[in-house]
């Protein structure tokens, strides 16, 4: 018997970081964009779906203390800025770090995980967070 749950979740591409890339000029966006700021119209209805790279470097970060509610069983926790080897940069929660260790310029790559339940018995939601580079 097969779970629906984890057919679901393997579905290929569901976590991938999707974005886009203008095929003018080569810059990708992430989240994706329908048109290029830079290329305009000539960018509109050419844009490329892409796989933003998984790895990249900490730009910034900050320590979470006063987490929103939903959030509090985790606190402190690091949310940083992430600039992507392909230039994105994106903003998630870095983990499996000691909080002390997180510097800016850090060596990270994307993971699969847990974001949130909608309760003990119910749906949960994975997603990107990254972690230090091995």
């Amino acid at each position: 018997m097969s779970s629906t749950a984890r057919e679901w979740r393997e579905i290929p591409g569901r976590y991938n970081i999707k974005g886009s890339k203008c095929p003018e000029c080569g810059k990708v966006f992430f989240p994706k964009r329908s048109m290029c700021p830079q290329c305009r119209r000539a960018s509109i209805g050419k844009m490329i779906e892409y796989k933003v790279d998984g790895k990249g470097t900490v730009y910034t970060y900050s320590i979470v203390y006063d987490a929103p509610a939903a959030n509090r069983r985790m606190k402190p926790y690091a949310v940083g800025m992430i600039r992507t080897d392909d230039g994105v940069l994106l903003t998630a929660q870095i983990v499996d770090a000691n909080l002390e260790d997180i510097k800016i310029g850090m060596r990270v790559q994307a993971v699969l995980r847990k974001i949130d339940e909608d309760s003990p018995s119910g749906v949960i939601h994975y997603g990107f967070k990254f972690a230090p580079c091995e």
